[in-house]
């Protein structure tokens, strides 16, 4: 099957799974996960209509973004090391994976320096994992209390990864934690926190993220197929 294929089985699956529990597909973005794929595959799947575009390595996507320009939207959603944030400050529209004060704090310091605002989602680790990143739920509050006086930066949702795992029900569990705590917290008393987004979901288990309310898909595999590195 072609790239331009299974993009678009990947869209039809996403209607599909949004039209079953009652939703608008077009509330739900499909980011395609193109980590360690070249350019020119990039291109590619953009010419078939994909805009949206997740990468987890700063430099990686750095690079690629120098090659294919701003036509793109980027998204960073693997783990953030402070120093690197100033490689994409200057280009990249969405970080997902921001979860400690000092990332809040680098992040709007060079989105400053850039002359731009950048949206940024709070990741939670919603399966308990030591090995997955982000903050525990306890502390989201104080999260979003440092980043609400930021110029540059607009926190727009959460993001998080569930177990992987073939139990679904395991996995709705964790997802539904997320939209609950998103809930909660979506009427923050400062208006420039504005949590409208949840990015959760990837090839594996993108049905049940969308029933419990995924706006952001990350799916990688379905669309390029499988990796043999990276």
């Amino acid at each position: 099957m072609s790239i331009e294929a299974r993009l678009k089985n990947v869209q039809q699956k996403i209607a599909e799974y949004c039209n079953g529990c009652g939703r608008d597909p077009g509330g739900v973005t499909l980011i395609a996960v193109s980590k360690t794929n070249p350019p020119e595959i990039i291109r590619q799947v953009a010419g078939a209509g994909q805009i949206h575009f997740g990468e987890n390595k700063v430099q990686e996507m750095a690079s690629k973004m120098d090659e294919l320009g701003d036509t793109l939207q980027w998204h960073m959603i693997g783990p953030i090391q402070t120093n690197k944030i100033r490689m994409m400050a200057g280009r990249v529209d969405w970080i997902h994976s921001v979860s400690r004060k000092k990332e809040l704090d680098e992040i709007e310091k060079r989105a400053h320096q850039a002359g731009r605002s950048i949206r940024v989602l709070i990741q939670v680790n919603i399966s308990d994992e030591d090995q997955k990143s982000g903050c525990e739920p306890d502390e989201l509050p104080a999260l979003l209390e440092h980043a609400a006086p930021m110029e540059h930066i607009r926190v727009k949702g959460l993001m998080g990864m569930a177990s992987f795992s073939d139990d679904m029900d395991l996995v709705r569990s964790q997802f539904r934690m997320l939209r609950e705590l998103r809930d909660k917290w979506r009427n923050h008393p400062d208006k420039r926190i504005e949590l409208e987004h949840l990015s959760m979901g990837m090839t594996n288990d993108m049905q049940v993220a969308i029933e419990e309310g995924a706006t952001m898909i990350r799916v990688g595999t379905a669309i390029f197929g499988e990796r043999n590195y990276g």
